[in-house]
């Protein structure tokens, strides 16, 4: 393996040079430089980053466990924290935690093995009792991204309970009263903030919640959509319908295809998570579109700040959604489905 005393032989430089030339520590003379270039090429020299990484005390990389592969909406997030944390010179390592807590576990321990300098953590449920007393011991920065717990340290999210009261009102103001939720993984922070949006909307209007309409789609395409398709099978199924993520909403649609109905005529459908497509396509989806660049900025920029020494109090971030008004809801352009 090619070392610096080879480049610097071959560039008739000391070794200090050439490493003044890889790590900017000294302005050096520009035909000086091109040698040292040309020599790191011509013999394929590559840094020992892990040993420079030892004597610094760290390693530039910061460990992400995510759900990623498993859910579209964590891959736009996925990429508004690479963006940022690659600004401040720092490398992404990513886990997929597939939303299992031994899973989970498995990812966040690698990533502690690897002496990542600070960590991001999607938490899965059960994630107070295992992964994450596991990451505070270890003394590495911590964020909590996307789910936030009731613990003190740094968490950034999306608002859940305002956005899903505000598209299930929107369904009552159309006149709808038998209104279908389709919820995601038990025990995720998420969902349950999510479903408690629901039912207050339900209580404020006076309309007990039924439980025949509560869908558990466990944030999967296939789950949502047999849960819908056996739901809205029934001939007395509901006439609106709400996804509360981008999973299970394509399993819903998927489900209402399959039985030959059309949203809104059959269905009105409104959904939390909006799609970058949502316009291009019909039904075009009434949506709480999440802003997944600010949260995925705003949780690297806290870790940033804490591998960097930051000591203040643990901050608590609720990034707002934004209501996206389309037309698979049917109010603005056919009247609400008659009750059945």
């Amino acid at each position: 393996m090619p070392t610096m005393d080879d480049v610097a032989r071959i560039a008739g430089v000391s070794v200090s040079t050439v490493s003044h030339v890889l790590n900017g520590t000294r302005n050096v003379n520009p035909t000086t430089r091109q040698r040292v270039d040309a020599a790191i090429v011509e013999i394929g020299y590559r840094r020992n980053v892990v040993a420079r990484s030892l004597a610094a005390g760290r390693t530039n990389t910061v460990g992400l466990s995510i759900a990623a592969l498993t859910n579209p909406y964590f891959g736009s997030l996925v990429h508004a924290v690479e963006r940022r944390l690659s600004e401040a010179g720092y490398v992404l390592i990513l886990g997929d935690s597939h939303d299992e807590p031994v899973s989970e576990r498995r990812v966040t321990d690698s990533l502690l093995d690897r002496q990542v300098d600070g960590m991001l953590l999607a938490p899965s449920a059960g994630s107070e009792s295992s992964a994450i007393p596991e990451i505070v011991r270890s003394g590495t920065p911590l964020v909590l991204i996307d789910r936030m717990l009731d613990l003190p340290c740094d968490q950034v999210g999306p608002e859940n309970d305002a956005s899903a009261y505000e598209l299930t009102a929107h369904l009552l103001d159309a006149g709808h009263r038998r209104i279908a939720i389709v919820r995601g993984i038990e025990g995720i922070s998420s969902t349950t903030e999510r479903f408690d949006g629901y039912a207050r909307a339900l209580a404020d209007r006076g309309i007990e919640l039924d439980p025949a309409l509560v869908l558990d789609g466990r944030s999967n395409v296939e789950v949502a959509e047999s849960a819908v398709r056996e739901l809205m099978s029934s001939p007395y199924h509901p006439s609106a319908l709400v996804s509360m993520n981008n999973s299970m909403t394509i399993g819903s649609l998927k489900a209402v295809r399959g039985l030959g109905m059309s949203i809104p005529a059959d269905l009105a459908f409104v959904c939390y998570d909006d799609f970058e497509w949502s316009d291009l396509f019909e039904p075009r989806l009434t949506a709480a579109a999440q802003d997944v660049q600010t949260i995925g900025r705003t949780a690297a920029d806290l870790l940033l700040g804490r591998i960097e020494g930051r000591d203040d109090a643990p901050r608590s971030i609720r990034v707002p959604t934004t209501f996206a008004h389309r037309n698979s809801c049917g109010c603005s352009s056919t009247p609400a489905p008659s009750e059945r």
